[in-house]
């Protein structure tokens, strides 16, 4: 698979949706993962992330603008132990919870389908990071309508073992703005990753489409030490 420019990706998408970027630094020190959002209405739009515990939920910047929270308040980034769960939506639960009942990522995403926001059917997107023993492996998972078709799910988990330095994967839940927005299609994209926490999260911030863009979430994880680094920016300020 070409490696492609995560810089060039986002530049040259208006509209990728939600996204998610999971990898490993150069210099093989860093787990790496990045969690955005972005939104067409005023109802999106109006989000900031906020930290919480050791992960992030979505809150509304003016709550007297709020009107319909239920896909777009969640927590997309909770910590289990030596596991790091981002997701786009409310699901980050479903796998905290199924996991800790000794369940694998994809067996706790089996009660789960797409978003019920028809007819964009928005797919639920997740990934999982598991640091243990100086070892890392990821693991990214969508699912999506079938062809815009509700009354089928389909399932798609993609696993990387021992990832390999500087690279990255890229899923995000539609192809490109339109109506209905037409759903992510193939497997995460193989994208380039920084060894600098502030210099990849200026690239990505700054990549993305000023109009739609909301809030971006970066977290750089020792992977010997199981430390992290968190970096989040709003354009609600």
């Amino acid at each position: 698979m070409k490696m492609l420019s995560i810089e060039q990706e986002l530049k040259g998408n208006a509209y990728p949706g939600r996204g998610i970027i999971i990898g490993k630094s150069a210099d093989q020190t860093k787990a790496v993962c990045a969690y955005f959002i972005m939104g067409r209405s005023t109802n999106s739009r109006n989000r900031v992330f906020v930290e919480d515990g050791e992960g992030i939920r979505t809150q509304a910047f003016d709550p007297a603008k709020l009107s319909d929270p239920s896909l777009i308040i969640y927590a997309p980034v909770r910590v289990l132990g030596n596991k790091t769960i981002v997701t786009n939506g409310d699901q980050t639960d479903t796998i905290y919870e199924g996991m800790d009942k000794q369940m694998t990522f994809e067996q706790s995403l089996r009660s789960r389908e797409f978003e019920p926001d028809g007819p964009n059917y928005t797919p639920r997107i997740s990934g999982i990071m598991h640091l243990e023993g100086g070892g890392y492996n990821y693991a990214m998972s969508i699912l999506k309508s079938n062809n815009g078709d509700p009354s089928s799910c389909n399932r798609y988990t993609f696993a990387y073992e021992n990832p390999a330095a500087g690279e990255g994967h890229f899923i995000h839940t539609y192809m490109h703005d339109g109506d209905p927005l037409p759903s992510f299609e193939g497997e995460p994209k193989l994208v380039d990753v920084a060894d600098d926490i502030d210099a990849y999260t200026k690239l990505l911030w700054e990549s993305l489409n000023e109009e739609n863009k909301v809030s971006l979430f970066v977290r750089y994880i020792d992977i010997a030490s199981g430390g992290y680094e968190t970096r989040i920016v709003n354009k609600n300020q």
